[in-house]
């Protein structure tokens, strides 16, 4: 597995001595790097939209907690439908890439 670079010299340490070699502990954190990149994704897409947290909630029907949730990466619920709801409501698609950990080569498919 190719050597992560994490943003702070801590930080590497903790991924280093706690995570970097339980293969357990590698599936969480990427899952968590997973909520967290979805998280930036929706909170970069209802910025450029122009909408608050609330107004987002109101276009999917849900709740201004769920929006908060999922832009903090702290969503614990079913995330796909309501990333497409998300999605459709701000006149986009969902796209999932499998990127090689080289980075060289990519599968995905668009929703």
């Amino acid at each position: 597995m190719e050597e992560k670079k994490l943003s702070t010299d801590a930080f590497e340490w903790v991924y280093n001595k706690y995570i970097a070699h339980d293969p357990r502990e590698i599936a969480l954190f990427e899952e968590e790097h997973i909520k967290a990149d979805i998280g930036q994704a929706v909170y970069d897409l209802r910025n450029e939209a122009g909408l608050s947290k609330g107004q987002l909630a109101d276009l999917i029907g849900t709740t201004v907690s769920v929006i908060e949730d999922i832009e903090e990466a702290d969503y614990e619920g079913e995330i796909t439908s309501v990333v497409s709801r998300i999605a459709t409501a701000l006149h986009k698609r969902v796209e999932v890439r499998f990127v090689s950990e080289k980075g060289t080569e990519s599968v995905g498919a668009g929703v």
